[in-house]
């Protein structure tokens, strides 16, 4: 506005004239155009001064006299017509925002170069002169941040040959390897290839808020979040009627993912949880304001507790089978196992009973209670889902001893992370998983807290665990849990400070004293079942849960004392070689131990 007032009152457009007339060198003509400009310079420098006094008279005027809205009223329109006046006529000052892709697009060429990259035989046969090629069914096309093709390999090529080189095919497109997850495509035949190629690393792409982070309130029989996938996508999971294991390498964010499934469970204040942190680094002591029985290390005294507590599961496993059988007569129990109702009434006490393990093995080795624990935890992942009980187990030695088969090819639900070889592979996510390209081998150091979820009936899943909940935030979630349960009225045993009674005193303490109450003399040895029978006549209130042979053996096992097969005669006079005890033994043990107990 300045420039163009300037330019008025010193009359520029009359310049190029006056200096065409100069090179003109027509003297006459630029004498006459000369005095045409000083008489306008004149006048109009008198305009622009009055108008320059009137217009500083105005404000003061207006800043004197108008209220205060009315002067802003006229700043903003002063602006206004200036911003218009002063706009470029060839380009406007701002153009519309274009945010370019910061990734190039995926496309056939370079999905080819980089399968030929692999230093597969029939892939470079197939991509050679002359050969077929690879087939893209479909357009490689977006698939939320990031990009998917749909690949058909040569013919003798699987997808698990292409997953097992994922860091080859990385470098081939030239991609972090957090970015490039190939998977196979189930619903297809057995050389068809997805592969999604992201924007960013997946671990360390910004994951979407945890819906739970805030304490809401939980109902295990519902689906609730529990990581997302390569698309930034949450996945849920429904931990009722459903037992989980988890495995993976030391340090891959294997107790994280229990301590979260376990938060969700402490979200439903009607869950009762007993939490094992086997390994003894406090990694699950954030759940005690909330749980039932906790338990540390593998010392002696927490040991036993395991042992009392997971009898008394077991217990209460066979009480839940007969109250939901009779239900079901009664038309109460829809398909014979717990339902939503049934679990919100305190009465019947069918509340979700959910089992925490953190390095489970440590149970299932124990010399003294390992056959015990494994039997028991084997009876809750086989009964247990239906009638409320959901066991958790998470292990970082997923073998044939550290995780018994008899567990492992009945839990429902699966989870994961980095392990070695494909026998921990198929230990974990189920038989034939590694052959049929689900492959958690395939997962690089740095991809903590990545790890394929088998759900139930569910085909499997690459999943990153909810980020950023350490300690302190499940600290935060765990008070938002003991807030609801305070409310609801279900805080029991540990949080509020009671500890579990130890069965030391009517088992351990008086069996062998009772065994030869029951065994007379005259008997050397005796099957296990007729032991029983009698330890059920003498103390039903101890004895009542023995009801197979195998009870027995365990129980005698923790005393030293060894059962084999002993030859008998049955209630038809027929000569029998079952499992019993040799009297004798046991006298032996008695003996000893009381020798013990003088000498102390």
């Amino acid at each position: 506005m300045l420039r163009a007032l300037l330019n008025w009152v010193t009359d520029a457009e009359g310049r190029p004239v006056r200096y065409a007339s100069a090179r003109r060198e027509d003297a006459a003509e630029y004498l006459k155009l000369s005095q045409q400009r000083d008489g306008r310079v004149r006048a109009r420098a008198v305009i622009a001064t009055g108008l320059g006094a009137a217009s500083v008279v105005a404000i003061f005027l207006v800043r004197e006299l108008l209220p205060e809205i009315a002067q802003w009223v006229f700043v903003t329109a002063a602006l206004a017509g200036l911003g218009w006046l002063g706009a470029p006529a060839d380009k406007p000052i701002a153009s519309r925002a274009v945010e370019s892709t910061k990734v190039p697009k995926l496309t056939s060429g370079a999905v080819e170069t980089a399968l030929a990259s692999l230093g597969i035989s029939l892939i470079n046969q197939a991509l050679g002169k002359g050969g077929t090629g690879v087939g893209f069914p479909r357009p490689i096309a977006r698939d939320g941040k990031g990009w998917r093709a749909d690949i058909d390999l040569p013919p003798g090529v699987t997808p698990g040959d292409i997953m097992e080189r994922r860091a080859k095919l990385a470098s081939g497109l030239r991609r972090p390897l957090g970015c490039v997850w190939p998977e196979a495509d189930n619903a297809e035949h057995a050389g068809r290839l997805v592969l999604w190629v992201g924007d960013q690393d997946m671990r360390k792409a910004t994951q979407p808020a945890w819906a739970l982070r805030k304490g809401n309130r939980v109902d295990l029989f519902q689906s609730q979040p529990f990581g997302t996938d390569q698309r930034g996508r949450w996945v849920d999971l429904r931990l009722m009627f459903t037992s989980v294991v988890i495995g993976a390498i030391p340090r891959m964010g294997k107790t994280f993912a229990l301590r979260e499934l376990l938060l969700i469970a402490a979200l439903d204040p009607r869950a009762e949880l007993h939490t094992y942190d086997l390994k003894g680094t406090g990694d699950l002591d954030p759940l005690e304001p909330v749980t039932h029985v906790h338990g540390v290390g593998d010392e002696p005294e927490e040991i036993d507790q395991a042992v009392t507590d997971l009898r008394g599961l077991r217990d209460e496993l066979r009480r839940r089978a007969k109250l939901i059988r009779d239900l079901a007569k009664n038309g109460k129990a829809p398909e014979n196992k717990v339902t939503p109702d049934l679990a919100s009434k305190k009465s019947l006490r069918l509340h979700p009973i959910v089992i925490g393990v953190d390095e489970c093995q440590v149970w299932f080795e124990h010399p003294d209670f390992g056959e015990e624990l494994e039997a028991i935890c084997t009876d809750l992942v086989k009964r247990g889902p239906a009638l409320g009980i959901i066991l958790m187990l998470a292990t970082q030695r997923p073998d044939a001893k550290s995780l018994p088969t008899g567990i492992s090819a009945n839990v429902s639900t699966r989870f994961c992370l980095k392990v070695q070889g494909q026998t921990e592979n198929d230990m974990v996510l189920g038989t034939s998983k590694y052959k049929q390209g689900v492959r958690a081998t395939t997962f690089a150091w740095e991809d903590k807290g990545i790890g394929y979820l088998v759900g139930e009936g569910s085909e499997a899943q690459i999943v990153r665990t909810v980020a950023g909940l350490d300690g302190p935030a499940a600290e935060k979630v765990v008070a938002y849990a003991r807030n609801l349960r305070e409310q609801a009225g279900t805080l029991t045993g540990h949080a509020i400070g009671e500890q579990l009674q130890s069965e030391q005193d009517s088992r351990r303490d008086t069996l062998l004293e009772d065994v030869l109450t029951v065994v007379p003399e005259t008997e050397k040895k005796v099957w296990n079942e007729r032991v029983i029978a009698r330890l059920y006549e003498l103390r039903p209130d101890v004895y009542g849960t023995y009801r197979e042979a195998a009870d027995l053996t365990a129980a005698l096992k923790r005393h030293g004392i060894r059962t084999a097969q002993v030859w008998g005669t049955t209630d038809e006079g027929k000569g029998a070689s079952r499992i019993g005890i040799t009297r004798a033994d046991i006298t032996e043990k008695v003996a000893e131990r009381n020798r013990h107990r003088d000498a102390g």
